[in-house]
C-alpha cells in the first residue's frame, strides 16, 4: 500500500515520524549502489553503473522516533552530472562516497561536496563523507587519517565502510539518523517568532518530486 508521503515531519503524538531523502554521490565504481543495497537488503551485489538515479526505501523503528529514509543512489559517470542537482534536490543528507583504494575519487568527493556547499546552508544537510571497499586494504591509495582531516576541517560525518564484508555499512546510516534526529530536536526546542516552541515542517522547502 501507498504511503503517505510527509514533507520531513509529520508529529504523531510523542512517537514522530521522519521522511528523509538521502543521497549518494561520488564518483562511478565506488560502490554507492552496492552500499545502498547492502544496507536496505544487507546483501551484497556487484552491480552495473547506475542509469541517471535509482532509488531505495527503508524504514528504522526507532526508540523515538520512526524514520522512512527515501535514498537516491545517483550516477557516477560525468555524463550525468550536470542533472545531478535534480537529484539531490531538497535532500535532508548527502552521503559523499569515495573508494579508499583511488585518490581520484576522493578528489572527486571533495567536488561534490563544494557543489552541494552552493546548494545548501551547512545546517540544512547532514553530510558524510564514507571511504568505501576497506577489503581492498592491501591496494589503499587514501589513509584513514587523510579522510578523517577532510571531514574534520569540513565538518562532516566520517567513516570508512564495506559493502561487500558489511563493515559499519548501518553505522554510517545509524550516525547520520542521529544526526538528523539531533537537529530536529534543536528545531523543536529553539524559540519560534510567536514566543512558542514549533517544529518545523519544512514547509519552505516544499518536496517535490524530479523526473
Amino acid at each position: 500500500t501507498a504511503q503517505k508521503r510527509m514533507p520531513g515531519t509529520s508529529l504523531e503524538g510523542t512517537h514522530p515520524t521522519y521522511t528523509y531523502k538521502v543521497v549518494l554521490l561520488g564518483s562511478m565504481s565506488v560502490g554507492k549502489s552496492s552500499l545502498a543495497y547492502r544496507y536496505v537488503r544487507n546483501d551484497f551485489r556487484e552491480f552495473l553503473p547506475t542509469v541517471g538515479c535509482s532509488f531505495f526505501t527503508h524504514t528504522l523503528n526507532l526508540e523515538g522516533a520512526t524514520v522512512k529514509f527515501e535514498i537516491w543512489d545517483t550516477a557516477g559517470q560525468e555524463k550525468y552530472h550536470s542533472v545531478c542537482h535534480l537529484y539531490y534536490r531538497d535532500a535532508h543528507a548527502a552521503l559523499l562516497v569515495y573508494d579508499i583504494a583511488s585518490k581520484e575519487t576522493f578528489k572527486r568527493a571533495k567536488l561534490w561536496l563544494e557543489e552541494l556547499e552552493k546548494k545548501f546552508l551547512p545546517d540544512e544537510i547532514v553530510i558524510a563523507l564514507v571511504g568505501n571497499k576497506t577489503d581492498l586494504a592491501a591496494e589503499r591509495e587514501v589513509t584513514t587519517e587523510e579522510g578523517e582531516e577532510f571531514a574534520r576541517t569540513k565538518g562532516l560525518l566520517f567513516m570508512e565502510t564495506s559493502a561487500k564484508s558489511n563493515y559499519k555499512v548501518n553505522n554510517v546510516f545509524m550516525a547520520v539518523v542521529q544526526e538528523l534526529l539531533r537537529r530536529e530536536k534543536e528545531k523543536a526546542s529553539a524559540p519560534s517568532p510567536h514566543g512558542r516552541a514549533t517544529v518545523d515542517l519544512g514547509e519552505n522547502r516544499a518536496r517535490r518530486r524530479c523526473c
